[in-house]
C-alpha cells in the first residue's frame, strides 16, 4: 500500500525555518549582550556591567533625541490614525463602485513605493515651503511621519471593520439614531480595539524611521535613530547597544500589545 500524503507535514521545513531564524536574530543577540560588556570593545567580552546603560542615560544628546522621537510618533501616530479612521469608514461603509480598488492602492502607496523614493518626494514639497514660509520646525517631520503612517494605521483598523456585524448599525438606523449617534455608541466601540492596533502600529513604525527622517529634518531636529546613525559614523561603542537595546525592548512591547490586541479582536468577534 502507498502511504498517504500528508500536506501538513513537509519533512526538513522546520529546520530551514529555524536556521533562518537563528541567522535573521544572532546578530540582534549578539548586540544585546554586548550592551553588558564592562569594556569599551564591542567584540570582546570583558565582564558584565550596566555602566553603558547609565552612560546613555546621563547623555544629554541622546535624552534630547528620545524626547524628539517619542513627541514626534506620538503627534504623527495620531494623526495618522484619525485619518486613517475616516479612510477606512469612508471605504469600507460603502457600496462596491468603479474606482474603489484605485483609492485602496492610493492610501496604501507608501508600502509600495521605496521609502527613498518617498524622502526624495518629502525634501523636495518640504524645501519649497520652508522658502515661501521660513519655517524650519519639527512640523515637517511630523506631516512627514504622518503621511508614511497612515497606510500602516489604515490596515488593521479596515480589517476591523470588513469583520465587523452590521446588524447592530442596522438596528441602530431602525430606531431612528442618527448617522453620528449610531457611530459614536455603536461603530466606535466596536472598532476601538482596531483604532488602537493601528495607533501603536503607527507609533512603532515612526519611532524607527530614519530614511525619511534623515532626508526631511533640518539642523538640531536629530531622532534617535538618526543622532545613533550619526555616532556610528564616528565611533562604535557599547554605549550604541545599550541605546539599541532599550529602542528594541520598547518597541517589542508596542508589537506585543498590538499581538494581545489584535488576539482579542477575533475572541470578540
Amino acid at each position: 500500500m502507498h502511504k498517504r500524503f500528508d500536506i501538513r507535514v513537509q519533512p526538513g521545513f522546520a529546520t530551514i525555518a529555524m536556521l533562518c531564524f537563528f541567522i535573521l536574530y544572532l546578530p540582534i543577540a549578539t548586540l544585546v549582550v554586548y550592551a553588558f560588556n564592562s569594556g569599551s570593545s564591542i567584540a570582546r567580552w570583558e565582564g558584565f556591567s550596566l555602566q553603558w546603560f547609565a552612560a546613555a542615560w546621563n547623555n544629554t544628546q541622546v535624552i534630547e533625541a528620545s524626547i524628539r522621537s517619542v513627541e514626534i510618533a506620538a503627534f504623527a501616530a495620531v494623526i495618522a490614525t484619525a485619518v486613517a479612521t475616516l479612510a477606512a469608514i469612508a471605504t469600507t461603509r460603502t457600496e462596491a463602485y468603479r474606482g474603489l480598488t484605485f483609492k485602496y492602492s492610493f492610501i496604501n502607496m507608501p508600502l509600495m513605493v521605496p521609502e527613498i523614493v518617498t524622502a526624495v518626494a518629502l525634501l523636495i514639497l518640504f524645501s519649497r515651503i520652508k522658502v515661501w514660509t521660513g519655517y524650519s520646525g519639527l512640523g515637517y517631520l511630523i506631516m512627514a511621519h504622518t503621511a508614511f503612517c497612515v497606510p500602516f494605521a489604515y490596515l488593521p483598523i479596515r480589517a476591523r471593520l470588513e469583520n465587523m456585524d452590521l446588524s447592530l448599525e442596522r438596528a441602530a438606523a431602525d430606531l431612528y439614531a442618527t448617522p453620528f449617534k449610531a457611530f459614536r455608541y455603536i461603530t466606535l466601540p466596536l472598532l476601538w480595539p482596531g483604532i488602537l492596533a493601528g495607533l501603536m502600529l503607527a507609533f512603532v513604525i515612526s519611532l524607527d524611521d530614519v530614511v525619511i527622517t534623515e532626508f526631511v529634518k533640518s539642523g538640531g531636529q536629530d531622532t534617535l535613530p538618526t543622532f545613533m546613525l550619526g555616532q556610528l559614523r564616528r565611533s562604535i561603542t557599547p554605549e550604541m547597544n545599550a541605546i539599541s537595546t532599550v529602542f528594541l525592548l520598547l518597541s517589542l512591547a508596542v508589537v506585543t500589545i498590538f499581538f494581545f490586541l489584535s488576539r482579542s479582536n477575533e475572541k470578540t468577534e
